[in-house]
């Protein structure tokens, strides 16, 4: 089942609508690294990532795969493994994953500027948690009782449509 970006608050999947948060600035078809921007069109969508020290393994059709100490997903415009799951190098701008606030507890990488990535077009754009709505540096947002929803709803094949 596809997931639709409806509007900068709303996401729907089937007839389930959740409210979300994007971006600080909106909207684009020419994201930029560190733009604060949500990049639209049609993506595929990652694995499901989680921190098993905080809550159960989802029942979920996605591949699994907790969220460990070294992680980080790479956004430095210089690495050769830009915008991809990494472990953390000193010398490497990262995303880290395993965080103290619980916005990364439960993460799904969305597949935009991935499989081929172009430096500075983009990195770290995330279906992650929030438990205030406040705007995101480009990812997706929602409650974790509607991301859990939302995950018995999607599977491997799934898309994000964001317009």
């Amino acid at each position: 089942m596809d997931i639709y970006l409806k509007n900068k608050q709303t996401l729907q999947i089937d007839d389930f609508y959740f409210k979300c948060s994007i971006g600080k600035r909106g909207l684009t078809l020419k994201k930029k690294e560190g733009d604060m921007k949500t990049p639209k069109g049609v993506f595929g969508i990652e694995n499901l990532y989680f921190r098993k020290d905080r809550l159960k393994r989802p029942k979920v059709s996605l591949k699994c795969v907790e969220i460990k100490k070294n992680m980080g997903w790479s956004d430095d415009v210089n690495f050769e493994k830009y915008n991809k799951l990494i472990k953390i190098k000193k010398k490497t701008k990262y995303e880290k994953l395993k965080r103290k606030d619980h916005k990364y507890d439960l993460l799904i990488p969305i597949k935009y500027n991935f499989l081929k990535p172009i430096e500075g077009m983009g990195s770290c754009i995330f279906i992650h948690l929030t438990t205030t709505y406040q705007s995101t540096a480009g990812c997706i947002a929602l409650k974790k009782k509607d991301f859990l929803i939302m995950l018995k709803l999607i599977n491997r094949n799934s898309k994000i449509i964001i317009f």
